[in-house]
């Protein structure tokens, strides 16, 4: 069974669930998210232009002598970032490489002050990640700026060694920034790998298109599905598909992440088939608070009183058969549960004695947020439950004899385990070490919006 498991999991990393191709999620990257790669995107791409200078052949009364020239320091004190319409995203760059040339009697220091201009094209990678590449790169120099020159470095010297390490430069920084891109187009390659929601189940996010991209923000159709002992969780393929209208969540976001009907249809189906939704309410006999005795029922039903003339435990098996449903209005998102109640007594052999058994209908509010990368839920119980009897060992029973005692030991450990397992959470899209920050979550007609920050932790 376990290598069945693992087999179903690696298949799912390798191709696109059948009947996935429309998406149940869209995830929009804004200008904002720009601005703050622009700025901690500063340290690792003076990392990438930190390369190294191969000697310098100087001319002296012996022929050619080399002369080590090192960079010793850079600096970006300017990094932007712009989205090019319907292709990717232009970086803009000021940078100030500090060199040092070892020459004799006195070496030769200077800054070389560049303009690094690079388009890199988003695309969608055959694994159903975004992919990025470096389309186009461009160095643009300025005047050198040589440091304590009380040796009046020779002109023609110094036009030399500006073309040397122009040349070096020309030949491999954009080398170094394909590279850096390429390191992060494996960071961008987890958005695709599972994530776990259980024991025994995950859920996995992948791209089924190529991103939308326009001059403000970039748009990924993502398809989520959910795996419960390594098979998906299908939902009937809806030819709706889901589409994120422009203006929606917090203006200056960062991140908007649109979430379906599907998504959540299809995180309530795990769960119940999962059985995780099941419970068993039980409680102390001995309790002075205990109402889930022989003794309490008896005063309602009178036949439990003589089948049961001393108190025992009883015993409420909850059981969801039926798949739930949830239902999102603006403002409003609910969920109804239909579970099938069982009552049991222990018998003075301790074997489990069926009583009675109730179909059950409870209508939940539901309240979202995030924590980090996962949203989570809280429910609260909207009106009354509902109970019709289905069965019965103890003769006739009138409901409403019995329906506030049920209620009051039903109701609280319902939530107590409906919450339990909602704040266990769902992954969001992300990719490792990125979260979200300050989220605000907004329930519309039929899907529910995020608008949030981003923090990258190393």
């Amino acid at each position: 069974m376990a290598q069945v498991c693992r087999l179903g999991l690696l298949l799912a990393l390798l191709m696109p669930v059948v009947g996935a191709s429309i998406p149940g999620t869209v995830v929009r990257l804004n200008k904002a998210a720009l601005s703050y790669v622009s700025k901690v995107g500063k340290a690792p791409l003076q990392q990438a232009l930190w390369v190294t200078v191969p000697y310098f052949l100087e001319q002296s009364g012996e022929g050619l002598q080399p002369t080590r020239v090192q960079i010793l320091d850079v600096q970006v004190p300017r990094l932007h970032l712009n989205f090019i319409d319907g292709f990717g995203i232009r970086l803009l760059a000021a940078a100030n490489f500090t060199v040092k040339v070892f020459r004799v009697p006195e070496p030769l220091e200077l800054i070389l002050p560049v303009v690094l201009l690079a388009d890199a094209h988003v695309a969608q990678a055959s694994i159903g990640t975004p992919v990025v590449s470096i389309s186009a790169c461009l160095l643009l120099f300025n005047k050198a700026i040589v440091f304590d020159d009380t040796h009046s470095t020779p002109p023609a010297l110094l036009v030399l060694v500006q073309q040397h390490v122009r040349a070096v430069l020309r030949n491999k920084v954009c080398l170094s920034i394909s590279n850096l891109v390429q390191g992060l187009n494996v960071h961008l390659g987890t958005l695709i790998g599972l994530k776990p929601v259980g024991p025994e189940s995950q859920i996995r996010y992948f791209m089924i298109n190529a991103p939308n991209i326009t001059k403000n923000y970039i748009s990924l159709d993502i398809n989520a599905v959910l795996f419960l002992l390594g098979k998906p969780i299908l939902l009937p393929v809806n030819d709706n598909p889901f589409t994120l209208p422009e203006q929606v969540g917090t203006r200056g976001a960062m991140v908007t992440v649109g979430l379906s009907q599907g998504v959540f249809d299809s995180a309530l189906l795990l769960l119940q088939k999962a059985g995780t939704l099941n419970l068993d309410i039980t409680g102390e006999l001995n309790s002075k608070d205990n109402l889930l005795n022989t003794s309490m029922l008896g005063q309602v039903i009178p036949e439990v009183a003589s089948q049961f003339p001393e108190p025992m435990p009883v015993v409420l098996k909850v059981r969801l058969g039926g798949t739930p449903t949830v239902t999102i209005h603006t403002d409003n998102a609910t969920v109804q549960l239909s579970p099938f109640i069982e009552v049991l007594a222990v018998a003075s052999n301790s074997a489990f004695h069926s009583l009675f058994s109730f179909n059950v209908t409870v209508n939940l509010s539901l309240q979202l947020f995030v924590s980090k990368v996962k949203l989570q839920g809280t429910v609260s119980v909207l009106g009354g439950i509902q109970l019709t009897v289905a069965s019965s060992n103890v003769g006739s029973i009138e409901t409403y004899k019995v329906h506030t005692l049920i209620d009051t030991v039903f109701r609280k450990p319902l939530l107590d385990h409906l919450n339990a397992l909602l704040g266990i959470g769902i992954a969001l899209p992300n990719v490792v070490n990125l979260n979200y920050v300050t989220p605000e979550v907004f329930v519309q007609e039929g899907y529910v919006v995020l608008s949030s920050g981003l923090s990258y932790q190393h």
